[in-house]
């Protein structure tokens, strides 16, 4: 007989087993089998990763490319006339692998740029002016209300890894990369460019260090505040609305009893911000 509270290892096929042998009686819907995986008793069969990832599947077939989007004012863009000084301290900077390109603004998208691409050109032709068009990979336009799942299947299928995401009206509002959709499933992927992706959130004595791309919700549940997130779903974005711009490093912005000072900032986007609550602010100033 099997041990109940061993730990069995195996392929994939075998997890499934495991899985179909504790279920008892059939889940009425995908919401009970997410339940059911909640259960205490998964935790004597199943490594918390492993749970972690079925919740993720299950999870993933059912949502929409924007719950889980890189919003339009945080989107990372290389503009096509932009010096190659210019270009090249953006790739640098921010470390991405993929660019999309506009023209006048967002909304026109032209293509994708590869930093690989760039780097080969500057190796074999020294000294030579960069003319972006030449190398632009096709953009793939997808819309709001495509499900994480189809997307996926189509990222495998296409060996695309970025995809720029289309509001009813044809306007970009935002961009999704494979990598965003499988993190939804296996959890933060970090990198050597995203140190402190793990801790969205950090408290430091009497403020916070909050990343700009920290998502309204996750904010409020931190704070137990209630900022409103029906124009934007990040800090950094309602953070541009009370300017009305993009705002530059060290200025300040103030909205439903909080103080936000922009700390990290470039002409793209709001990277992160000290955040006070308003009345230690008042008193600190």
């Amino acid at each position: 007989m099997n041990d109940k509270n061993s730990k069995p290892k195996g392929t994939d096929s075998s997890l499934i087993m495991r899985v179909r042998g504790l279920l008892k009686g059939k889940p009425d819907s995908r919401a009970d089998l997410i339940e059911l995986l909640d259960d205490s008793r998964w935790k004597s069969v199943l490594e918390q990763q492993e749970l972690r990832m079925l919740k993720g599947v299950l999870q993933v077939s059912h949502m929409q490319v924007r719950e889980v989007m890189i919003p339009r004012s945080q989107m990372v863009v290389l503009e096509s006339d932009a010096p190659m000084n210019e270009l090249l301290g953006a790739i640098v900077e921010c470390g991405h692998s993929r660019f999309p390109v506009i023209g006048e603004d967002r909304d026109e998208v032209m293509g994708i740029l590869l930093a690989k691409d760039v780097l080969r050109f500057i190796v074999e032709s020294p000294g030579k002016s960069l003319d972006l068009t030449g190398f632009l990979r096709p953009a793939t336009f997808i819309p709001e209300s495509k499900r994480l799942d189809t997307l996926l299947q189509e990222f495998r299928s296409s060996h695309n890894h970025m995809a720029i995401v289309v509001d009813e009206y044809g306007g970009t509002s935002g961009l999704l990369t494979i990598e965003d959709v499988l993190e939804e499933i296996v959890g933060e992927i970090d990198d050597e460019h995203d140190p402190e992706a793990a801790d969205a959130i950090q408290e430091q004595g009497n403020h916070w260090n909050v990343m700009a791309l920290t998502r309204i919700d996750e904010f409020n549940e931190y704070f137990s505040s209630q900022l409103d997130d029906d124009d934007y779903e990040t800090i950094g974005g309602l953070v541009m609305r009370e300017f009305g711009r993009l705002p530059r490093r060290g200025e300040v912005a103030r909205s439903e009893g909080f103080c936000f000072r922009v700390v990290q900032a470039d002409r793209r986007r709001i990277h992160r911000l000290e955040v006070t609550r308003e009345d230690i602010a008042e008193s600190i100033e």
